[in-house]
C-alpha cells in the first residue's frame, strides 16, 4: 500500500476553501467560468505535478480517465437531453402542487438519475414558481429530495450506485432499499409542505396569484415538448445499464482498444449530438437552456478530482487504523466524506474499507461484503451528498440552472445552515437508529 504524505492533502482543501469562501467575497470574480477555469488550473496543474512525483501520476491517471470522464460525460449528456424537453405548467404554485412536483422527481430520480430528473423539473417548477417571493426553501428541498435522496432504488439513480453496481452488487439488489426510500421520501416531503404553507397561506403569497388565468388552485394544465428527447433519454439510460464491463466484457479487458474501454461514453455523446440536431432551437430557449450550468459544473470537478485523488488513497491505505467496522458506521463515515468529496469515489473507498474487513461466517455478501454495509455505504453517500454543494453534481448545476434563471441562491455555508443542519442530519440520525 502506497504511503501518502499528508501535505498532498492541502491542495484538495484549498480546493474546498475555495469553492465555500470566493462566492462570498468576490462574488464578481467568482460568477465567470473563465475565472474559475483559471483557478481551477492553478491548483490542479501543480498537484498533478506533485502527484507524479511521488508515485500517484497512475492513481491521478485512472481518477481522471476512468471517474471523471464517465462522470461528466453522464452528467453532460442527461443535461443535454433534459434541456431539450420542455414541460409547461399553467397552474398556481400552491404547496400541493409544488409537493406534487417533488414527489414526481423523487419517484423519477431512481429511473432517470438524480441529474436526469433534477434537469427535467428545475426548470418548470423554477417557471411556474417565478411570482412567488419566497422560493429559496423549494429550491432547497428540491435538491435534497430530487437531486440526491429519491436516487436511491437502481444504479442509475446516482453515480455511487453506479460504481458499486460496477463492482459486483446486482441490479435488482438496490430495490431492497425501498422501505428506508420511502420513510425518508415521506419525512422529507410532509417538511416541506408544511413549510411551504406557512409561506402561502401565513406570509400570504396566495394573495400573488388572484388574478392569475387559473384561479381555481386545482386547475393543472400541462404541456410537453422536445419528444424527441424522451427516447434520447430512453438511449442514455440503456447505455449505462447495459454498457459495461459485467455485460460487455470486452469493455474491461486490460489491452482492449480505446473506443471498447470507453464505448459507453461514445454512444452518450452520440445521443447529446442527436439532442442538439434534432431538437427545435426554440425549445430550449424557451427552456432558458444555457452552457454555463454545465460548464460550471466541468471545471470545478476537475479540480475535485484531480486534488481528492491523495485524499481517496490516504483513506484507503489507513482504513485499518479507521476503527469503522459496524454498518452504522460506515453509514455516517461514507456520509461525513459524501457531503465534501464527491460521492460516487467516496463509495468506492469505504467499499475498499469493507472489503478488507474479516468476513463473519454464513454472512451474506453482496458486491463482495456484508449486505448491511453495502447498504450503510450506498444510502450514506447518496443521502449525504445533499449535506453540500459539491457532495453530488447535480445540486451544483440546480444551483447554476436557477441562479442563470435569475434566483438568488444561498452561499456554501448558507445551504449548509439553512437546510443540512437543521433538516437534512436530524433526518439521518434518526433513520441510522432505525435502520442500523
Amino acid at each position: 500500500m502506497q504511503n501518502i504524505e499528508t501535505y498532498l492533502l492541502i491542495p484538495f482543501a484549498v480546493m474546498l476553501l475555495s469553492i465555500a469562501i470566493l462566492p462570498l467575497i468576490v462574488p464578481r470574480f467568482w460568477g465567470s467560468n473563465v475565472n474559475k477555469l483559471i483557478l481551477v488550473l492553478l491548483i490542479s496543474v501543480p498537484t498533478a505535478m506533485l502527484l507524479t512525483r511521488a508515485g500517484l501520476g497512475e492513481n491521478l491517471r485512472h481518477q481522471m480517465l476512468y471517474d471523471y470522464i464517465p462522470f461528466i460525460a453522464l452528467l453532460a449528456s442527461l443535461y443535454v437531453v433534459t434541456g431539450g424537453i420542455r414541460i409547461h405548467y399553467e397552474t398556481i404554485p400552491t404547496p400541493m402542487v409544488n409537493t406534487a412536483i417533488m414527489f414526481i422527481g423523487y419517484g423519477l430520480a431512481s429511473v432517470v438519475g438524480t441529474t436526469g430528473a433534477a434537469m427535467l423539473l428545475i426548470r418548470p417548477l423554477l417557471e411556474i414558481n417565478r411570482k412567488r417571493k419566497y422560493k429559496i426553501h423549494t429550491l432547497l428541498f428540491f435538491i435534497a429530495i430530487v437531486a440526491n435522496c429519491g436516487g436511491v432504488l437502481t444504479p442509475l439513480g446516482d453515480p455511487p450506485l453506479f460504481l458499486l453496481y460496477l463492482r459486483g452488487a446486482e441490479f435488482s439488489w438496490f430495490q431492497t432499499l425501498f422501505p428506508q426510500w420511502a420513510l425518508l421520501g415521506s419525512m422529507l416531503m410532509v417538511i416541506y409542505l408544511l413549510l411551504d404553507t406557512f409561506y402561502w397561506r401565513v406570509k400570504k403569497e396566495r394573495a400573488l396569484f388572484v388574478d392569475h388565468p387559473h384561479r381555481n388552485e386545482e386547475s393543472i394544465h400541462i404541456a410537453v415538448s422536445g419528444v424527441v428527447n424522451v427516447f434520447l433519454l430512453s438511449g442514455i439510460l440503456l447505455s449505462v445499464a447495459f454498457l459495461n464491463p459485467a455485460k460487455v466484457p470486452a469493455m474491461g479487458e486490460h489491452d482492449a482498444a480505446w473506443y471498447m474501454r470507453f464505448l459507453r461514453e461514445i454512444v452518450l455523446a452520440v445521443i447529446l449530438l442527436l439532442s442538439l440536431l434534432l431538437t427545435r432551437p426554440g425549445v430550449r430557449r424557451r427552456n432558458h437552456f444555457s452552457w454555463e450550468p454545465i460548464s460550471e459544473v466541468a471545471i470545478l470537478f476537475v479540480g475535485i478530482f484531480v486534488t481528492m485523488t491523495p485524499a481517496l488513497l490516504y483513506l484507503n491505505a489507513n482504513a485499518a487504523s479507521l476503527g469503522i467496522d459496524q454498518p452504522w458506521q460506515f453509514f455516517l463515515a461514507s456520509g461525513a466524506l459524501s457531503s465534501f468529496l464527491d460521492n460516487a469515489p467516496t463509495a468506492v473507498a469505504f467499499h475498499t474499507v469493507a472489503a478488507g474487513l474479516p468476513i463473519a461466517e454464513g454472512a451474506t455478501l453482496m458486491a463482495g461484503i456484508p449486505v448491511k454495509m453495502l447498504m450503510a455505504i450506498s444510502l450514506g453517500s447518496v443521502w449525504f451528498g445533499a449535506m453540500t454543494y459539491i457532495g453530488n453534481g447535480p445540486n451544483f448545476m440546480v444551483k447554476a440552472v436557477a441562479e442563470n434563471d435569475g434566483v438568488r441562491m444561498p452561499s456554501f455555508f448558507g445551504y449548509i445552515f439553512k437546510i443540512s443542519l437543521i433538516v437534512l442530519l436530524p433526518l439521518y440520525l434518526l433513520m441510522a437508529y432505525i435502520f442500523f
